[in-house]
């Protein structure tokens, strides 16, 4: 049976819990805590949102019925894993495109490549392409094409993708540059951010399990 499509909360927090499970194994699987501070991180999201953790319960709830994420006990608090690639029945490379899709939205072949680092290494950009190419030419029996490629925007040297977990998309509307788009930061600085959030969520995990264990209330509540 065909997926449904993911509203955007719920790619955003199936998108999180693929990243982290990649970035931060040690942490892995989430608490809702820990799901909400990735939903709403404000650096490798696209685009930024505001969850509350009603918002991300609630995505979880509807991801579990979907069998997208397991939810597993331990100590105080419950955990949540993903299970995207048995139910998408994709490899891990496909799986890890899909994922910074969900999270960044439309990119081209070499910026997925570089945002894909602490992910999976793709060997060059022919790799990523060929898994792109891939997930468009998916079968109706496997359930459809995953992505599409978007015409290239005026002045754009390389055409981006586009996930459709979430339904069909505006071609039109994505393939055009956004007003006022922010110069991104250099590779080197955003993967340097990106290792201080994973430094920053283990430091967070490990201080939620140290709560759990001494009885107290998780940081943030009374």
């Amino acid at each position: 049976m065909p997926l449904r499509p993911l509203s955007p909360t719920e790619a955003r927090v199936l998108g999180t819990l693929m990243e982290k499970a990649r970035t931060v194994p040690d942490s892995y699987p989430l608490t809702l805590n820990a799901v909400v501070s990735g939903c709403n991180q404000k650096t490798s999201r696209e685009p930024l949102m505001q969850l509350s953790d009603a918002e991300a319960q609630e995505a979880l709830d509807e991801l579990k019925h979907l069998s997208l994420v397991f939810e597993t006990s331990g100590g105080r608090a419950s955990r949540y894993e993903h299970n995207f690639k048995r139910v998408l029945e994709v490899p891990d490379q496909s799986a890890v495109l899909l994922g910074l899709l969900m999270l960044r939205g439309p990119q081209t072949a070499g910026e997925l490549r570089i945002n894909s680092e602490r992910w999976h290494r793709f060997a060059d950009i022919s790799s990523v392409e060929a898994f792109l190419d891939e997930l468009q030419e998916r079968s109706s029996e496997k359930g459809g094409p995953l992505v599409i490629k978007l015409p290239r925007a005026p002045g754009s040297r390389e055409a981006r993708w586009a996930h459709l977990l979430c339904g069909p998309v505006d071609e039109a509307l994505l393939s055009a540059p956004a007003a006022g788009t922010p110069v991104p930061a250099s590779p080197a600085l955003q993967a340097r951010v990106e290792a201080l959030e994973a430094e920053v969520a283990t430091l967070r995990a490990t201080l939620e399990q140290l709560c759990e264990q001494l009885g107290l209330s998780r940081p943030g509540q009374e």
